[in-house]
């Protein structure tokens, strides 16, 4: 009787704790999305008095930016509540969570099986060192958290005890009633105020993944002299229902150290799978992605362009962090919601060239790099020439790096990556390579005397190069055609005249990288020859 009673009190004690607590619905307020697939939201939350409020969509925070913010006394705690929720087909394959408590009739594939019949039991959760993984040390084969629930077998209460019924051998399960619900155990966010105001307002706000923006370019070059231009979003929500929230588009390159770590308040993640996002955090820093997801990164945070000298004459853009938010007013959004939209459009006066860039295929040590090397890089180191464009942003806004498409009398003309341009700045966007501009190439060093030098404790020698190009042009027109060659050592001479700059990669190579640029007319037929020579530190 006493084991009766303990439980009784027990049970009516959980029963009032729970009638104690209100539900209450928060709602967004404003979205904030970046390109990274990190969103940031504000929710709000009216209250009304004291009391222990319960919150069921419960968020999943990255670490260290859930905040509360409130005119009253607010604890919060993330715990777990059984409540009603709707049949859902992904729901639909766990009977033994998703039907505890129903009474139901199994029907199997074979059909020499009688259907069984019975009420889905509770199967107790696992406790201590069964339930959690407190090795946090040398967790990486295990995951973390708690086991996978075994649910081979379907336990049923029956009037002669319990079936272990295989849910391989299950054909359908059918259902007493027209209840079209079902108990599930739910996290939920529990806010428990004190000393509040009559009018008590509490606003949520963290980051969080699920909602991200992906711009692009449409550039019109039918005119010969003017471009338009103009930007568009699309918009994707993975997050929740947003309900005339505002959302605004951020351009920038956030410093989001913990983007890939989820808060240790979520009830989706436990100490183990914390201390192991932790670790492998590093990994996901963009200065050690590997080259062959470079372009996801440029496109999904924002990268300036990999040429090209700084142009001062851009328009101040602002003040305080490189941040720009663009609101695109409140919007509504179902959760798997796609929205397109214009965000922005203007002209600009443009130039056509072709760009020919011949890159620097010295190690840091003056070696020419081995063929493994320049085929990982072929995308960066090839030598072709390319029908570019040049104008200046003319949009009130940066212009956020993003696909760029170019058209002409509504023809598609190409298709690349436009980097990050502040407003006001002159950038350079190719279109597809010239192939009737003809291109070569040619680089020899030269014979005589070769003085040893010794660097760091290692022996170079000062070697002599000479280099020729040529350019032709198999075109009916006249083209501007800019050459940028880049190489290490220290220029010699150079016919043309071009402009030398030094180049910051340089600087961990014991010769300096620079850039000989030259921009020359070619008339239709035209042929011209260019040559350089320079002086290189080659370890032998």
């Amino acid at each position: 009787m006493k084991l009766v009673a303990t439980i009784l009190s027990f049970f009516c004690l959980a029963v009032s704790a729970g009638a104690a607590e209100t539900v209450v619905k928060s709602k967004v307020d404003s979205v904030g999305l970046f390109k990274n697939g990190l969103a940031v939201v504000k929710r709000s939350v009216k209250i009304d008095g004291n009391g222990t409020y319960r919150i069921e969509n419960v968020p999943t925070p990255v670490h260290g930016t859930f905040w509360l913010e409130s005119n009253a006394k607010v604890e919060t705690r993330v715990t777990s509540r059984e409540i009603d929720v709707p049949i859902r087909p992904a729901n639909a394959g766990d009977f033994q969570n998703e039907l505890v408590g129903r009474s139901v009739n199994v029907y199997f594939r074979d059909g020499r099986i009688p259907p069984a019949q019975g009420k889905v039991v509770r199967i107790t959760k696992a406790d201590g060192d069964d339930a959690w993984n407190r090795n946090y040390a040398n967790n990486y084969s295990r995951g973390g958290g708690r086991p996978a629930t075994n649910r081979q077998f379907m336990v049923l209460q029956t009037k002669n005890g319990f079936s272990y019924v295989n849910s391989a051998m299950i054909a359908y399960v059918q259902t007493t009633g027209s209840k079209a619900t079902v108990k599930k155990r739910v996290p939920v966010l529990l806010l428990k105020v004190t000393a509040a105001p009559k009018q008590a307002r509490i606003q949520i706000s963290y980051l969080a993944k699920g909602m991200a923006w992906a711009p692009s370019y449409r550039i019109d070059i039918s005119d010969p002299k003017k471009l338009t231009i103009e930007q568009k979003a699309v918009i994707k929500n993975e997050l929740g229902v947003i309900d005339n929230a505002e959302i605004r588009l951020i351009s920038g390159f956030p410093g989001v150290h913990f983007s890939n770590v989820t808060s240790p308040l979520s009830h989706r993640t436990s100490w183990s799978n914390f201390f192991t996002q932790l670790n492998r955090r590093s990994s996901s820093n963009a200065a050690s992605i590997s080259n062959n997801v470079l372009s996801q990164q440029a496109v999904a945070f924002n990268s300036v362009g990999p040429r090209g000298s700084t142009d001062l004459s851009a328009a101040p853009a602002g003040e305080g962090v490189d941040l720009h938010f663009q609101s695109i007013g409140r919007r509504s959004l179902a959760e798997g919601d796609s929205l397109a939209l214009s965000v922005g459009k203007s002209s600009a006066k443009y130039n056509r060239i072709v760009e020919w860039i011949i890159p620097d295929t010295r190690g840091v040590y003056g070696q020419y790099m081995q063929a493994y090397r320049l085929r990982q890089q072929a995308e960066k180191l090839q030598d072709s020439a390319w029908d570019a464009i040049q104008f200046k942003n003319p949009l009130p806004f940066p212009m956020t790096t993003a696909a760029a498409m170019i058209v002409s009398k509504g023809r598609f003309n190409g298709q690349n990556i436009s980097y990050f341009v502040n407003t006001g700045e002159k950038t350079t966007l190719r279109i597809t390579k010239a192939l009737s501009i003809r291109t070569r190439h040619i680089e020899n060093e030269e014979k005589g005397n070769r003085n040893v030098i010794y660097v760091g404790g290692r022996r170079f020698r000062d070697v002599k190069v000479k280099g020729e190009l040529r350019a032709s042009n198999h075109r009916r027109e006249v083209v501007t055609l800019v050459i940028r060659r880049r190489f290490s050592g220290e220029l010699i001479e150079s016919s043309g005249n071009p402009t030398s700059d030094l180049l910051e990669e340089g600087a961990y190579s014991v010769n300096k990288r620079n850039e000989l640029l030259w921009k020359v007319t070619l008339k239709s037929g035209e042929e011209k020859k260019l040559t350089y020579r320079y002086s290189v530190l080659v370890n032998h």
